[in-house]
């Protein structure tokens, strides 16, 4: 290891982001460059543990302490070829993933731990500087397989697969490759020619991409099986979770991924108007669910100039700092505060919506809430909630944006004409990524629910190493169960 004493030398530093009345105007990333000599410090504060907690808390099992000492050493090329042995797209976990591995890191347990993800984003950087990054097609093996959904779990298991030797096309329904990352994610959180950049090398490499192909819909689920020797379902967990109380049907109210989505389109060009169009300007804007899509929903909402924006969720407000119930290395209970909300967003918590209220004309004007008292059962230890009296009230709100979260894959379609077997939650069900179908596999939040993008290529990854096996008996692949998360 190069400086062991650096994590008493150095303290934790981040890129400083764009000043916020700059930044609301734009849909661009909001961090400022960072000095490469200051990014050298923060890996040199790693202190290369005798057991190293981050590798558990990164489902791809990254070999943290390797990249953080190659970085400290400026060997920028070795850096990258450790981040790249278990993680196929460090550029995108290197800005959107919510870093479990920061939170298990040891120094995290009396101090700041280490800035794993900025490293890690720094790392993907150079390499594209300096055309390190490739996508590479192992020797053919004359085999076919087919990806259905192209986001990071998909393309995950598209890039193992042609690693491996194997054709590979990956079917996606919407005009753009990239599932959520394209259609999902705000630019200001990953921008996409980050995207674009990557789907231009796997192209070159020979993986070929069809959108604009609903498989089950536009394109037959018995042609697909005809054609190719395997099929990798990669669809994600599409079903939003709705809110069916009084007033659902007013407009006004829209699933925050429609919300998103129409913005993405709109900042790579698209023009989007009329009755269908959504938007957050001069509304009082209520973002129903406390997660990182209602996050996104108020950073756009900021960017669409709101006159006010809320932000509301069932669940009690977190503790500001680590609850003792979650200690070290597991991911803590406590207050997140993103990006999007620095910007401007009133926060509230243990509030319950009854109802959306309209007027005469359908349209929305505004939600019957309730605050809400958490009480804990002493014999199950299970919390549940009840009504505070008198605390019924109606708030003004032009625009109500449900981000709830997702309840599972569409089941209409593909899944449904394939006949494979479903969980109880809805999910697809498998035995080690492979379906109750011969030569079907899933991965990703198809399989195991709603979930991080990190997992998602963690995935892909295994689904992959298991359709390699399938095809060949045996694979080269790499697997990335150095994480005892991983399932």
């Amino acid at each position: 290891m190069g400086d062991i004493k650096g994590f008493l030398k150095y303290d934790r530093e981040l890129p400083e982001s764009r000043d916020v009345r700059s930044r609301i105007n734009d849909y661009k990333e909001i961090y400022k460059e960072f000095p490469e000599e200051k990014t050298k410090s923060q890996a040199a504060r790693c202190m290369d543990c005798g057991i190293p907690f981050c590798h558990s808390g990164c489902p791809l099992g990254n070999n943290i302490p390797a990249f953080n000492d190659a970085v400290y050493q400026q060997d920028w090329e070795k850096a990258f070829q450790v981040l790249n042995s278990t993680n196929n797209f460090p550029e995108f976990t290197g800005r959107i993933c919510p870093a479990p591995c920061e939170k298990a890191c040891v120094l995290g347990i009396n101090s700041d731990p280490v800035a794993i993800e900025h490293v890690e984003k720094t790392i993907a950087e150079k390499a594209y500087e300096n055309g390190w990054v490739v996508e590479n097609k192992g020797v053919s093996t004359g085999k076919s397989v087919a990806v259905v959904g192209s986001g990071p779990a998909g393309l995950a298991a598209a890039s193992q697969l042609l690693k491996a030797g194997h054709e590979v096309t990956v079917y996606e329904r919407q005009d753009r490759i990239g599932g959520l990352l394209t259609y999902g994610i705000p630019d200001f959180k990953l921008e996409k020619e980050v995207v674009e950049r990557r789907i231009k090398l796997m192209e070159k490499a020979g993986i070929n991409f069809i959108t604009n192909a609903n498989v089950g819909v536009d394109i037959k689920v018995t042609a697909l099986l005809k054609q190719f020797d395997a099929i990798v379902l990669a669809g994600g967990s599409t079903i939003p979770r709705d809110l069916n109380i009084p007033g659902r049907e007013l407009k006004g109210v829209h699933f925050a991924m429609e919300f998103l989505e129409q913005q993405n389109r709109r900042v790579q060009g698209e023009k989007i108007e009329g009755d269908d169009a959504i938007y957050a300007t001069d509304k009082d804007v209520f973002v129903i669910g406390g997660g990182d899509t209602g996050s996104d929903c108020v950073g756009t909402s900021n960017r669409h100039k709101a006159k006010s924006i809320n932000q509301i969720e069932l669940m009690s407000k977190p503790p500001e700092t680590r609850d003792p119930s979650t200690p070290w290395p597991l991911w803590p209970m406590q207050l997140r505060i993103s990006s999007s909300h620095e910007e401007g967003a009133e926060r509230h918590w243990a509030i319950n919506t009854k109802a959306f209220i309209g007027d005469e004309n359908g349209q929305l004007t505004g939600l019957k809430l309730v605050d809400l008292e958490w009480v804990k059962d002493p014999e199950t230890g299970r919390f549940s909630f009840k009504e505070k009296a008198d605390t019924e009230r109606i708030v003004a709100c032009d625009l109500a944006l449900l981000a709830v979260g997702f309840v599972h894959p569409q089941h209409e379609g593909m899944l449904r004409q394939l006949e494979v077997e479903l969980t109880e939650r809805g999910n697809v069900k498998d035995d080690r990524y492979k379906t109750s179908r011969e030569k079907i596999f899933v991965a990703g939040d198809m399989r195991r629910g709603q979930s991080l993008v990190v997992w998602a290529i963690a995935e892909g990854r295994e689904a992959a190493i298991e359709v390699d096996k399938f095809l060949q008996k045996d694979s080269a692949l790499v697997s990335n169960h150095r994480s005892p998360l991983f399932v």
